[in-house]
């Protein structure tokens, strides 16, 4: 199999139909070398894949990046458990990212070592967030078919599944009988155990495989693909230095011929990295990877600090974009 990782580069062709653009790409086996060829010499298929214009996500065009912002209604998650504990709180918190295009409510913590959240607990927590939420666009973030189920019957638009649909065997059919975009993550991981010792033998296209399987598998239950989502999945089953190579190569996944997600919000890498072990002083590190994520073509990225997150994209976007 060939995979392509185009080159971000200043002109060329549309990259997913979006801002970025290329006009080379790398050609990458697993059995064989790789090679730089003209934009236009990749495989035509898989040309066609990276070069669409993606569709709407829930409501929103992805002609420029936009921002999902994290509401965690846990009393565990790695940065904001226990915050947010009740209507008001879920309200002013949802108030204070009014520039997020959606807002993803979970009711279960897959930090690394958390443990399992029996289903009817999860649902019980999430249920307030969205009765308070009735005015914004929202997406559910659970592996449960049941909590996805009530949750899209609440208004979400979107289902935001780490496991990539592989948690819960009646998660596909639940999202094929509705309207609901479904974003598939690449973590087939245990929280509990995901951060012993993860191998791979390349993590890039072991990824890349494990996402393309999702997507096909979920065609194949019903759901189109223009309501389908791609995640990598950083800081899931990953180290340092795989984290850091999926960055690098973001945009192979542009081949995948869906819209992108990317969440490495004050993840533990970025305290590592840039000296902040303060789970809460990750935003300028988060805004870095961000960035960089955008300048790939990168449509969607799940943030903590959106209010921040965004100011430094309209930045970007003034610098970056002023032609169009």
């Amino acid at each position: 199999m060939t995979y392509a990782l185009p080159l971000v580069s200043a002109d060329g062709l549309r990259l997913a139909g979006g801002w970025a653009r290329f006009s080379h790409a790398r050609l990458v086996r697993r059995d064989g070398p790789s090679e730089i060829v003209r934009a236009e010499d990749v495989p035509a298929g898989l040309l066609e894949r990276l070069t669409s214009p993606r569709p709407p996500v829930a409501g929103h065009a992805t002609d420029r990046p936009r921002l999902m912002g994290i509401l965690n209604v846990t009393p565990d998650s790695f940065s904001d458990g226990g915050w947010l504990t009740g209507a008001d709180a879920v309200r002013e918190a949802a108030d204070r990212m009014g520039a997020a295009d959606l807002l993803d409510v979970g009711g279960e913590s897959t930090r690394p070592g958390a443990t399992e959240v029996p289903v009817e607990e999860e649902a019980a927590r999430v249920a307030p967030a969205f009765a308070a939420l009735m005015d914004r666009t929202t997406s559910i973030d659970t592996r449960k078919a049941q909590v996805a189920r009530a949750a899209i019957a609440a208004g979400a638009a979107m289902v935001n599944d780490v496991s990539g649909g592989t948690f819960d065997p009646d998660m596909l059919p639940v999202v094929a009988e509705s309207d609901a975009a479904l974003c598939l993550m690449h973590g087939p991981f245990d929280p509990a155990t995901m951060q012993e010792a993860p191998s791979y033998a390349n993590v890039v296209l072991d990824v890349y495989d494990f996402l393309e399987d999702r997507i096909a598998t979920a065609i194949a239950a019903g759901i189109q693909r223009s309501r389908l989502v791609a995640d990598p999945g950083i800081g899931f089953g990953k180290t340092e230095a795989h984290n850091l190579a999926l960055l690098r190569a973001l945009p192979i996944f542009h081949g995948l011929g869906v819209p992108l997600l990317l969440g490495v919000s004050r993840k533990g890498f970025i305290g590592r990295i840039g000296a902040a072990p303060q789970v809460n002083a990750r935003m300028p590190g988060t805004l870095a990877l961000t960035l960089h994520a955008v300048s790939q073509g990168v449509q969607w990225h799940r943030v903590h600090d959106v209010a921040e997150i965004a100011q430094g994209l309209a930045l970007w976007n003034a610098v970056h974009r002023a032609e169009e």
